[in-house]
């Protein structure tokens, strides 16, 4: 079932979604957002995430705003109060075979097929949504509408990032550690002196 989240969808109404749910008696609502769609190389990592009704994080935002010490410290502060968050996670040999595109969609049912709460309702970031067992509503710009996907979209990228620090430590060639996969110059410069690693995305152009 698919639920179109048309109202209050302005600049200054942020947060609304899951309000408005919780008034009409919903609970264990599930965020979910991802990770790693533009990279050259690494997984897209999506998370879900439940909070009680009425959390709200302060400083909790789109992650991509955020600074990574930042982003660190919220995303401890957010597994703390989380009734339950898990993980999708789609190497890049996969996504080369499906598509990225495809792939987003696979971690977001991973992360949500994996919270041992089901959700009542998952809001899922951005134009489409994957097939889940519960209802879902989709929303352009969900990390600035919906806490709970600001939430979720932190937790992602936390992940991700330390994923690509690893991998760092096994390609230290690439500069995972600075760029986290995305295509820097120094990126680029370094798979055309290199060749691209078993973590590139073949698919992608470089």
């Amino acid at each position: 079932m698919l639920i179109m989240y048309t109202k209050r969808q302005t600049k200054t109404a942020p947060n609304t979604c899951e309000t408005i749910l919780f008034e009409m008696g919903l609970t264990n609502i599930a965020g979910v957002d991802e990770a790693g769609r533009g990279p050259l190389a690494g997984p897209v990592v999506a998370c879900a995430l439940i909070l009680p009704p009425g959390c709200i994080i302060e400083g909790v935002t789109d992650s991509k705003k955020l600074s990574p010490a930042r982003r660190a410290i919220l995303a401890k502060e957010i597994i703390t109060n989380a009734t339950a968050y898990s993980y999708g996670i789609i190497d890049a040999e996969t996504i080369d075979k499906i598509n990225i595109h495809n792939a987003a969609l696979l971690a977001m049912a991973q992360a949500t097929d994996g919270l041992h709460l089901k959700p009542k309702v998952a809001l899922i970031d951005g134009k489409f949504s994957p097939p889940l067992s519960m209802p879902t509503l989709h929303i352009i710009k969900g990390d600035f509408h919906s806490h709970l996907i600001a939430a979720a979209s932190i937790l992602a990228k936390q992940t991700r990032d330390e994923i690509m620090y690893s991998l760092h430590q096994i390609y230290p060639q690439y500069g995972f550690d600075k760029h986290k996969g995305y295509g820097t110059k120094a990126h680029k410069e370094a798979i055309r002196h290199y060749g691209p690693s078993p973590v590139h995305r073949r698919s992608f152009k470089y």
